[in-house]
């Protein structure tokens, strides 16, 4: 079972050279992808020949984009069976911490494994803070811990690579789109520990801190903007149907301006969700019934909540909203992430791994 070494590189150092070397003396097939380096960088790539596969373009696309190259050529040269390990090129990756996730993932071939990193002491104060965050967000969003979100070093077997072709983006956000795409979908994510090695406080990293934040973080931003914008519409249109049905006394009014807005804002929040922020493509029928199903649920419980507090409680009743909004917010976001949402079809991966063709 051949094991493949694919390493994305965009100006890399010489230590591209020797880190080919040494994986190649270690019986690793090796697949370099030249993300449009230019021609200052043409000598370090023909040095790694002898013993990589190099493919180039121009100009550069990202490191998303260059993966999914040596996903296709990988597709093309080797077999379902097969395993890949993708690694930095930057030398963070050793060639041990390579061999011993690659037999994590051939011992476990329908889960993506991660070569974790220990954030301690003499780790650079850009990468930890970026860890951190990143790890309380991906947990925030999907339920599960990750303890290194933005490591480069990965392995699975070719089998994945329909899945892989799937996942949108194509510079550094691509990455994290993995991880929330493996949860979504329900595939295992397995960490196995490895060094931490930082080559000159990791400036040789060509991540821009705003701009690739901002990728990364876009499809979280996106569930949280879709939430607020049904959070507005619900409150908006309660306020004012409240407001304009206040004669018939509270034990009418507050019901019915509640399930109204409630209808209006949740059909919205479907239509965005599954379109824009999960670009889910099962039956509309389907995750539709699914939604209204907990829809109703809690929009049941969350207007006995709210009558509750108008009512029994004496609360203002634009105070008692904004509570019982939060209060079952998280179950909504539960429901949509880990239910209706949580993974596509079979047949939606392979529509989108053609669409890469």
């Amino acid at each position: 079972m051949p094991t493949i070494a694919l390493i994305p590189a965009y100006e890399p150092t010489e230590i591209l050279i020797d880190l080919t070397k040494q994986l190649f003396d270690s019986g690793f097939t090796i697949v370099v992808v030249d993300d449009g380096s230019g021609p200052d960088y043409r000598k370090i790539f023909q040095q790694c020949r002898p013993y990589a596969a190099v493919l180039s373009y121009q100009p550069n696309r990202g490191k998303g984009h260059a993966l999914k190259t040596g996903y296709r050529y990988i597709r093309e040269n080797f077999g379902a069976d097969s395993v890949v390990v993708t690694m930095d090129s930057d030398g963070q990756h050793t060639v041990d911490d390579a061999q011993k996730i690659a037999k994590r993932a051939a011992a476990a071939p329908g889960a993506l494994i991660l070569g974790v990193r220990a954030f301690g002491p003499g780790t650079p104060v850009r990468s930890q803070f970026g860890n951190t965050v990143t790890r309380a967000v991906f947990t925030l969003s999907t339920g599960l811990r990750v303890s290194d979100t933005q490591t480069g070093l990965r392995s699975f077997t070719v089998r994945m690579l329909p899945f892989l072709f799937g996942v949108p983006g194509s510079r550094y956000e691509y990455e994290m789109n993995v991880l929330l795409q493996c949860a979504r979908r329900n595939i295992r994510i397995l960490e196995e520990p490895i060094q931490t090695i930082y080559m000159n406080g990791n400036k040789g990293s060509h991540f821009h801190t705003l701009r690739d934040s901002f990728r990364i973080y876009k499809n979280i931003l996106q569930f949280a903007a879709s939430s607020f914008l049904a959070f507005c519409i619900d409150y908006g249109l309660y306020s004012v149907l409240a407001v304009g049905l206040a004669g018939l006394g509270t034990d009418i009014s507050v019901p019915v301006a509640n399930i109204t807005a409630r209808t209006v804002s949740a059909s919205a929040n479907f239509a965005i969700n599954k379109r824009f922020v999960f670009g889910n493509t099962d039956s509309a029928l389907k995750t539709g019934t699914q939604y209204f199903l907990l829809a109703a649920g809690i929009l049941l419980g969350n207007t006995v909540l709210l009558s509750f507090l108008v009512n029994s409680l004496g609360v203002n009743q634009f105070a008692a909203k904004l509570v019982t909004e939060l209060t079952f917010f998280i179950l909504s976001w539960a429901g949509q992430r880990f239910w209706i949402f949580r993974r596509q079809s079979a047949h939606a991966c392979d529509r989108a791994e053609k669409s890469h063709d």
